[in-house]
């Protein structure tokens, strides 16, 4: 069969989001915001996806700490405002132990029962990671004093290009299998552009011994620079049929946003042919293009209770 015809027939058989069964389960990543205005897009955000019913939403913690209270309290508010579970990021950089559980147990007092536990990134750009003194040293360590406070929930990172500063494959899923033998429940994966590499991993993972659900993580690209500034600090690899498409539409979002739908959407699609049924977004504080990808594979909303602008 000719290239051009075996073109032809993919293009034209049956439409990749046609009747799907609506059958997965997803999360949603959202950082604090800095302003007013910020907290009013977040919170817009949050009331769009909640109809969604994501297992749960996930809450960053800034390198060092240094969104701390923002963390503290977005998680609180969600507890106390939606029917949306929250989990709260919580980092190993810059903290005693002692410290770092002092927050773990303010967190199980505000009601919030889950945690995604990282080493994290060191508080300047540049540096490599140092333990505190008196801190944990790792993101296993961490899960191990958090399962020590209480009974909490804990997802982990995971890497499906390797975490830069890993040895080998072998020794990053060595790493990754501390974590969850450590008490974590489940993983998530760094952003990456093709289901070839999380299906490969996914696998190896499962050779490794390693049980637990690992989620992939996906990040609808509508900015190609800043993107790929994050893709460098985490050994992403980003194709440069990516950089093509977004090449000239610097100064046309709405262009910029159809193209990281389809892009992502795409993925998603493939994962779920490779029989993927839960998915993680990173939402950067916005709802449209997350919405979008779900409707395409076949999820549609409840009315859960959540209040949609800032208070």
């Amino acid at each position: 069969m000719s290239l051009q015809r075996s073109e032809r027939e993919r293009a034209f058989a049956s439409p990749l989001f046609a009747d799907l069964a609506g059958d997965i389960s997803v999360s949603f990543e959202f950082f604090p915001p800095k302003s007013e205005r910020m907290e009013e897009t977040l919170w817009n955000s949050i009331a769009a996806l909640a109809p969604l019913k994501p297992n749960f939403v996930s809450v960053t913690y800034g390198a060092g700490g240094s969104t701390r209270e923002r963390t503290h309290a977005t998680v609180e508010r969600i507890v106390k405002e939606t029917d949306l579970t929250p989990a709260a990021h919580l980092t190993c950089v810059d903290a005693s132990r002692g410290e770092i559980e002092d927050i773990a147990r303010a967190y199980w007092d505000a009601g919030i029962r889950h945690i995604v536990a990282l080493r994290g990134d060191p508080p300047r750009e540049g540096e490599r990671f140092s333990a505190h003194p008196e801190g944990y040293d790792c993101a296993a360590s961490l899960v191990e004093g958090l399962k020590k406070v209480a009974d909490f929930e804990i997802s982990v990172a995971a890497y499906p290009e390797i975490h830069p500063e890993a040895e080998s494959a072998n020794g990053d899923l060595d790493n990754l299998k501390r974590k969850i033998d450590a008490g974590a429940t489940r993983a998530i994966t760094q952003f990456f552009f093709s289901p070839e590499t999380f299906l490969r991993f996914r696998d190896d993972a499962v050779a490794h011994g390693i049980s637990a659900p690992i989620v992939p993580g996906i990040l609808p690209v509508t900015n190609f620079k800043q993107t790929s500034k994050f893709a460098a600090l985490n050994g992403t690899d980003m194709p440069g049929w990516l950089e093509r498409l977004f090449d000239g539409l610097e100064d046309k979002q709405d262009a910029r946003n159809l193209v990281a739908a389809t892009v992502a959407a795409e993925l998603c699609r493939r994962l779920y042919a490779g029989g993927v049924r839960q998915f993680h977004f990173y939402t950067l504080n916005r709802a449209e293009l997350s919405y979008a990808i779900c409707h395409m594979l076949g999820l549609r909303p409840s009315s859960p209770k959540i209040e949609s602008q800032a208070a």
